[in-house]
Order: C-alpha cells, then sequence, then structure tokens
C-alpha cells in the first residue's frame, strides 16, 4: 500500500473532523438532538411541531458550507468512478442500511461512539466491515 502524498491533506481533514464535531456539539447542547444526518433528513417527510426549522437549517448548513468554503481555499477536485445507475443502487442501499441500522454513519460513528453506545459500535463495526468487504470484492473478485 502507498500513500498519495499529493493528495495526503491531514491539515484540511483534521479541521474538517473538527468542524463535523463542534456541530455535533453544538446541534446536543442547543437542541438535545444527535446529528444523524439521515434522521434529520427523514423527520421532515413525518415532522412534529416545531422540528422543522431546525432541520432545515442544519441540512441547508450541510450543503452550504462547501460553498462557503470554496469562498476562502480552493475546493479539491472530486472524481467518482461509476455510472449513474451504480451511484442510484448505491444510494438506494445506503438508504436502506440506515433504515435497518437504525441510523447512519454519522448518528453512529461520530456521536453514539462518543457516547459510548454499545449499539454504535456494533453499527460502526458492522458498516466498515462491509464496506471492506464490498471494496475488496468489487475490485480485486469482480475486476
Amino acid at each position: 500500500m502507498t500513500i498519495d502524498w499529493i493528495h495526503f491533506t491531514p491539515g484540511r481533514s483534521f479541521a474538517g473532523g473538527i468542524a463535523i464535531g463542534l456541530a455535533a456539539v453544538g446541534l446536543l447542547l442547543g437542541n438535545g438532538r444527535v446529528a444523524g444526518i439521515s434522521g434529520i433528513l427523514g423527520g421532515l417527510f413525518r415532522p412534529l411541531p416545531g422540528e422543522v426549522a431546525w432541520r432545515l437549517a442544519f441540512l441547508i448548513g450541510l450543503i452550504g458550507a462547501p460553498s462557503f468554503y470554496g469562498l476562502v481555499a480552493p475546493v479539491p477536485a472530486s472524481h467518482v468512478d461509476g455510472s449513474v445507475a451504480v451511484l442510484a443502487l448505491a444510494g438506494l442501499l445506503v438508504g436502506f442500511g440506515t433504515r435497518l441500522g437504525s441510523g447512519c454513519t454519522s448518528g453512529h460513528g461520530v456521536c453514539g461512539l462518543s457516547n459510548l453506545s454499545p449499539r454504535s459500535l456494533a453499527a460502526v463495526l458492522t458498516f466498515m466491515a462491509a464496506g471492506f468487504l464490498t471494496v475488496l470484492a468489487v475490485r480485486h473478485g469482480l475486476g
């Protein structure tokens, strides 16, 4: 295994991790809510009274953050290997997995693990194992 030193960005990655952590802590302390993206988005489909504004604000911030970042620094180029059909299937499988696992990687990985939740530890280990096996199968088994 080799490290792609040109695209190795520990400083930016650390800053991004700090920003995610601060957002999660801010939502928990300010609103008493866990920053699980699938739950925040899903709550908009059957909202309770007083739940829409903070959910929309969080999602707008999540989507708008890259645009703000682009004002102060160059946004790294991204390249996705895969057809629209493969990406759509992947998105559906992730959505199915978040319902099956009662949460997504952000809720379990960032918030659940920091709260020492055994359920979140089991979920994160399952997410990671499934990801490792998928990469192994796609890159080495299927060609």
